[in-house]
């Protein structure tokens, strides 16, 4: 019965000033008991009338005090410290007020009309004050109680018993239609453990292990520590999970409360790519700005995971117009319906172009067209392994289309060219990167092309962090599927970094650069891919090995088992950023260059795929095939 009185009205909430009547009510009663217990619940005539003289007088007075502070505009079954506070506050200026009448009216004679006694008023407020407090805890504490809608309630462990910690466990205690409880906090404060907390214990996190989450019943921990550096946060949800099977969440920034207050729908599972991130990159947007405002800005490859990021960051500098082109139709169109909700302001100003990159009519009409300032050349097959088996392919989108590309923008004097490239470029083991590498070496060359007044700049980095295809996303879907999670080696080691981070610092390298530059990201420190599918086993609350298997498959044609960032013999430059350096490589002149693509495209015209590959491999003399049927090649060659 209770409990669907309370379910019944857990959604609605009490007027604020039937919250104000309720308190005077209160008070009113706490004076009279205070009368009484003064006075041994014996009182004579004239004692009664000055009661309920004072009744009437505390009235009025109680009545201003909470107008002033208003303690009833607040929802009491979500009271917080802020609440008793007000509280507090309209108490002491209904007693200060009590003791200047006293005072004045005392002032004037031994007469007394007003004044209340010291010991009743004393009596008085403490008693209205126990009274007010308990009040509202009685309402909190049955709301807490019965006011859920009756499903069953799994366990949960906060990570960190600060503020925000004890908002989180406030904020699931009052949602009637959650179905979580907090069973215990964790936190590496001493002065904590052992102690309880909203009347739940407070445990060390090293006291973590399978005992304990058996013992509470728990699968889900909730991280709420916020002053907390992305390598620290990394290394305390790292040995958390290797202690126990548990499944790990997250709240967002305070900045990012709903009207500074969190919602359990913010809550979300901690993802890989969350502990792989680093500090954040703090560039100076006014150059950025100056840059790329009011500018027509062309991107091609739109709709990759680098090409959609840049657009929806291009966005925030308001180009004059932005040209999106690519020819996956679908993807082109998902990222027209995103960025038509989320830049509303810019949907006049962008132009969604489908086309291939390696067509010389169509670049050509697109130029012709739009007339770009900036060009950002994010276009390209990326896969390894299906680059490998069709090397045609990867040889004219990657190499004649950055040719086409590259050719029409010096050919209408775009200011700057910035082509996206891939530390598979380095020393590179697969057909991907051997185009990647040619395509790197057409583009410097034309900086030295007589006649050419465009910037071509290169910018080199590794795997981004969620891109279409890339290892998380895989082992996502496999761990989903219950396994098992398919390693290449165990000793297979990566770069990542953010998609948004290296958009950030392509914009940056595309500034600084004047021309002929391969810019190099700080990538950080590698990451073995063994321990990165370890952790996103534990990270989902599995154990490896027993819940969820990890297979070794072996290489993939073409596939190494690490990546570099310079060639044998290259160094490298710094700049004004401490994260981007100058690759030293050799420049080839126009000539050579223009005699290498010469021999490319008689290969190419062979529909000989080896012969193919082994043009590349006179191109790039340090490409040697890994795994990979064109190894015959490089013995050939020795």
């Amino acid at each position: 019965m209770i409990q669907k009185l309370f379910n019944s009205f857990a959604h609605r909430f009490v007027s604020r000033w039937a919250i104000l009547a309720k308190d005077i009510i209160l008070l009113t009663a706490s004076l009279i008991l205070a009368y009484f217990l003064r006075f041994n619940f014996s009182l004579s005539e004239d004692q009664v009338d000055s009661m309920w003289l004072h009744v009437f007088e505390t009235g009025i007075l109680a009545v201003v005090a909470f107008l002033i502070y208003k303690p009833y505009e607040g929802i009491i079954r979500h009271t917080s410290i802020e609440d008793v506070l007000r509280l507090a506050r309209s108490l002491g200026l209904l007693a200060a007020m009590l003791v200047f009448i006293n005072i004045i009216d005392r002032s004037f004679g031994d007469e007394l009309y007003f004044s209340m006694p010291y010991s009743i008023l004393i009596i008085y407020v403490f008693v209205g004050s126990f009274a007010l407090l308990f009040s509202r805890m009685v309402i909190k504490l049955m709301f807490n109680a019965f006011a859920h809608n009756g499903a069953p309630r799994n366990n949960i462990l906060i990570y960190g018993a600060g503020h925000a910690g004890l908002t989180t466990a406030n904020a699931i205690a009052s949602d009637k239609n959650g179905n979580l409880r907090v069973s215990g906090f964790l936190d590496s404060n001493p002065l904590f453990q052992g102690k309880t907390i909203l009347g739940v214990p407070v445990y060390s996190p090293d006291s973590v292990d399978e005992d304990l989450i058996n013992r509470l019943n728990v699968k889900d921990v909730i991280f709420c520590i916020q002053k907390v550096e992305p390598e620290e946060k990394r290394r305390l949800i790292e040995d958390l999970i290797s202690r126990a099977p548990l499944l790990v969440k997250d709240i967002p920034p305070v900045s990012r409360w709903v009207n500074g207050e969190l919602s359990l729908k913010q809550i979300n599972k901690v993802r890989i790519e969350d502990l792989l991130q680093r500090d954040s990159i703090n560039l100076d947007s006014r150059h950025l700005i100056d840059e790329l405002h009011d500018k027509v800005i062309l991107v091609s490859g739109a709709a990759g995971s680098i090409g959609s990021e840049l657009s929806r960051q291009l966005c925030h500098f308001f180009p004059a117009r932005l040209v999106l082109f690519d020819q996956a139709e679908s993807g082109l169109f998902d990222l027209q319906q995103e960025l038509s909700t989320s830049y509303p302001s810019m949907r006049s100003k962008i132009d969604y172009v489908v086309g291939d990159v390696s067509n010389n009519s169509t670049v050509e009409r697109i130029f012709t067209s739009c007339r770009p300032h900036m060009v950002y050349h994010a276009a390209a097959y990326k896969h390894v392994p299906l680059m490998e088996n069709n090397p045609f392919e990867a040889v004219r989108v990657n190499v004649f289309g950055t040719r086409v590309m590259a050719d029409a923008a010096s050919r209408f004097r775009v200011q700057k060219f910035v082509m996206i490239s891939t530390d598979k470029a380095v020393n590179p083991s697969n057909v991907m990167g051997a185009t990647k590498r040619v395509a790197e070496i057409y583009i410097q060359s034309l900086n030295l092309k007589k006649g050419n007044k465009t910037a071509f700049i290169t910018t080199r980095f590794g795997n981004v962090l969620g891109s279409n295809g890339s290892v998380i996303p895989l082992f996502e879907k496999q761990i989903a599927a219950g396994g098992p999670v398919t390693v290449t080696h165990p000793d297979i080691i990566r770069y990542f970094m953010t998609i948004p981070e290296a958009c950030q610092l392509v914009f940056e390298a595309g500034v600084m650069g004047m021309g002929g530059e391969i810019f190099l990201f700080d990538m950080g420190n590698p990451v073995k891919i063994n321990d990165l599918a370890l952790q996103m086993i534990r990270l989902s609350g599995l154990k490896p090995d027993k819940d969820i298997r990890i297979e070794y498959c072996g290489l993939r044609p073409g596939e190494k088992l690490y990546e570099e960032l310079l060639n044998d013999g290259e160094n490298n430059l710094p700049t004004h950023h401490k994260k981007i350096t100058i690759a030293q490589v050799r420049h080839y002149p126009p000539s050579e260059v223009d005699a290498m693509f010469l021999d490319l495209n008689d290969s190419f015209l062979t529909f000989d795929r080896v012969e193919v590959v082994a043009q590349l491999k006179r191109i790039v003399p340090e490409f040697k095939s890994n795994n990979s049927e064109y190894q015959a090649l490089d013995k050939a060659a020795v």
